[in-house]
C-alpha cells in the first residue's frame, strides 16, 4: 500500500489475462506476462489496526490506507493471509517441523503433474494448472458435492463476493482437492479455500 495507486491497478490486467496490451497509433503490441505476484502490506499506517489499544491511527487514516488497495485488484488474488503477532512464547519456543522443504517440494511436483495430465488434450486450450480455468472450464473439471455447493453459496452471500471471488474460491478448493487425492470438491477443501481470503473478512474493509 505504500506504492501509488496508480501504479497498482495497472497490474489488473496482466493478473487477468496474462498479457500486457499496449496500443498506441502506430499498432498493438502484446506483450506475454504469466506471473506469480507475491506482496505483503499493513494494516494502517502504524502497523496495530485493528488492535486498537495499540493503533493510533485516525479511522480516515485507516480507510485511506485500505483503500489503496481496490476490490477488483484484491478480487483477482487467490491466496491472502492475515499474519497475526506473535507472543514471546511462539518466537522463543524449539518446534519440530512436521513437513520439510522436500516433502513439499514433492508434493507440489505430484499435483502439478496430476493438473497436466487433466487438462492434456483439452481442445487445443493451453491449459496446464488449475489457476488457468475459465468460469466456463469450473463445470467441467470442478465437479463439487451437494453439500460443498451449499457452503459455497453460504460464503457468496455471507461476505457478497463477486463473481470473480467465487470462481477464485474454486478454483483454490480444486487445488485443495488435488492435495488430498479428492476427485469432487467438498466441504473441507472449501472451507480451506475461504480461509485464504482474509480480505473478504470485516477487519479488512474500510467502516
Amino acid at each position: 500500500a505504500e506504492v501509488q495507486r496508480h501504479t497498482i491497478e495497472l497490474l489488473r490486467q496482466p493478473l487477468e489475462e496474462r498479457q500486457i496490451v499496449i496500443a498506441r497509433v502506430s499498432g498493438t503490441c502484446i506483450f506475454p506476462a504469466s506471473f506469480m505476484l507475491v506482496g505483503a502490506m499493513n494494516p494502517c499506517p502504524c502497523g496495530y489496526y485493528p488492535d486498537m489499544n495499540r493503533c493510533t491511527c485516525s479511522r480516515q487514516e485507516i480507510n485511506s490506507y485500505l483503500n489503496r488497495l481496490s476490490q477488483p485488484l484484491l478480487d483477482r488474488m487467490d491466496l491472502s493471509v492475515e499474519v497475526l503477532p506473535m507472543s514471546y512464547q511462539e518466537l522463543t519456543e524449539r518446534r519440530t517441523e512436521e513437513l520439510t522443504s522436500a516433502s513439499l517440494r514433492e508434493i507440489v511436483t505430484q499435483v502439478q503433474e496430476l493438473q497436466r495430465q487433466r487438462y492434456r488434450g483439452n481442445n487445443n486450450k493451453k491449459l496446464h494448472y488449475n489457476s488457468e480455468l475459465s468460469a466456463p472450464d469450473l463445470e467441467r473439471y470442478c465437479p463439487i458435492t451437494a453439500s460443498g455447493k451449499a457452503l459455497l453459496k453460504h460464503i457468496f452471500e455471507q461476505y457478497h463476493l463477486s463473481a470473480r471471488a467465487y470462481h477464485r474460491i474454486i478454483k483454490v478448493s480444486r487445488t485443495i482437492a488435488d492435495i488430498s487425492g479428492s476427485e469432487e470438491i467438498d466441504e473441507p477443501h472449501i472451507q480451506e479455500a475461504s480461509c485464504f481470503r482474509s480480505f473478504d473478512k470485516n477487519a479488512w474493509k474500510p467502516q
